[in-house]
């Protein structure tokens, strides 16, 4: 997908060496089309033997029976190993005991910061819990009095904190095995409502209509902290230079309570090989290449994407990365989302609708989340359905 696909040329060379017999021909799609493309492709018989999937998009393709459980492969493997890999990671794969997808890279989010305005603000340590993370920002708050300055960055038009931080306080997004929302429940009340009482004491700016930089706003100082991904460091790279170089860092997400560091969401993406394969031996060569640690690093060295294998990490351009520790940190305490190919239709087009009403006081959480439950019952309408005939 994206750029990954003209990057990861430069490194099957090596493969096609190591097995003159199997030649590979990549195909690049961008990330937009993508599922669209991969959906038609199922449909016209038309698919590849391999290819990376969004790990979120794993449910949808195994639901349609197009992709293989992999654990025949699993077991005879030497290199393709689960406690080769990180487990929250490994997790996001596996639906009713099957593995769809071997890790190829991972990503999570966490908090960046600005170090300087944390310790204006008296705090030399990124907050660890829930409770100093609002205590941190309404000392930064106060710090800025008078001014038009935000001291965290939680858009109502990205789902994943919100999640997060559901998370964290032990909610159970969906009851009934998946079937209906479950977001009234008192674990993700408590989390929702958290998260908006920074937009109702103008601690975050409501969304991308006020923040259209985050990097510029993170070098301004009208933000401070922002949960974002190792997607950024790069862009964050280039616009805190100068006297601003040493100034922001990374810390894994603060914990509900005593929990550090606290939970995040799982991502990145896996490799999948599609049922209509006619060489799926060979495919699981090319599988196995992609998870010796070795190429792992060769492929974070060209695409920036963190290695999924735990042993890559002990590189030094890894385990000496001020921004990456952090990463790795987060990266021992995530979890999947709801393994189900209706989530992102249910956080993107329902969830983040509802957030962006609570903050700005159109109706209040317990009616949002009332009302998120009954669209998310809705959109899971089909699933019921097709559970309780299985259970008949």
């Amino acid at each position: 997908m994206g750029s990954e696909a003209e990057q990861i040329s430069k490194i099957l060379p090596e493969f096609e060496k190591r097995y003159p017999d199997i030649k590979v021909k990549v195909q690049q799609i961008p990330w937009t089309a993508a599922q669209e493309k991969l959906i038609t492709a199922f449909a016209s018989d038309n698919t590849p033997d391999i290819c990376q999937l969004g790990n979120t998009w794993i449910p949808q393709f195994a639901s349609l029976n197009a992709i293989i459980d992999l654990n025949d492969f699993i077991k005879t493997s030497s290199i393709v190993k689960p406690e080769k890999f990180f487990p929250g990671i490994w997790e996001t794969n596996i639906i009713e005991n099957r593995v769809y997808g071997i890790p190829w890279y991972v990503d999570t989010r966490l908090m960046f910061y600005r170090k300087d305005v944390f310790e204006r603000a008296g705090f030399n340590l990124p907050p660890k819990n829930w409770n100093e993370l609002y205590t941190l920002c309404k000392k930064i708050k106060e710090l800025d009095k008078g001014k038009e300055k935000y001291p965290v960055f939680i858009p109502t038009n990205e789902w994943n904190s919100f999640i997060i931080f559901g998370l964290q306080a032990g909610a159970e997004l969906l009851k009934e095995k998946n079937t209906r929302g479950n977001f009234s429940s008192r674990e993700f009340k408590e989390a929702f409502d958290y998260l908006i009482r920074f937009h109702k004491e103008k601690l975050t700016p409501f969304g991308m209509m006020q923040v259209t930089n985050v990097y510029q706003a993170m070098a301004d100082e009208y933000i401070s902290i922002y949960f974002s991904g190792p997607w950024n460091i790069p862009e964050f790279k280039k616009w805190m230079t100068g006297n601003l170089a040493d100034k922001w860092a990374t810390a894994p997400m603060p914990g509900y309570k005593n929990e550090y560091p606290g939970l995040s969401l799982a991502g990145g993406s896996s490799l999948v090989i599609f049922k209509n394969s006619n060489h799926k031996n060979e495919v699981w060569k090319l599988i196995e290449f992609l998870s010796e640690p070795d190429i792992q690093l060769k492929v974070y060295n060209v695409t920036n994407n963190l290695p999924a294998v735990i042993d890559a990490w002990k590189d030094s351009s890894l385990s000496n990365d001020i921004y990456m520790k952090a990463f790795y940190q987060q990266l021992q305490n995530v979890t999947s989302a709801p393994k189900i190919p209706e989530w992102e239709q249910i956080v993107f087009s329902k969830l983040q609708q509802y957030a962006e009403f609570a903050a700005r006081g159109v109706m209040t959480t317990d009616e949002a989340l009332r009302k998120l439950d009954e669209d998310t019952d809705r959109i899971l309408e089909k699933r019921r359905w097709l559970t309780f005939k299985q259970s008949k």
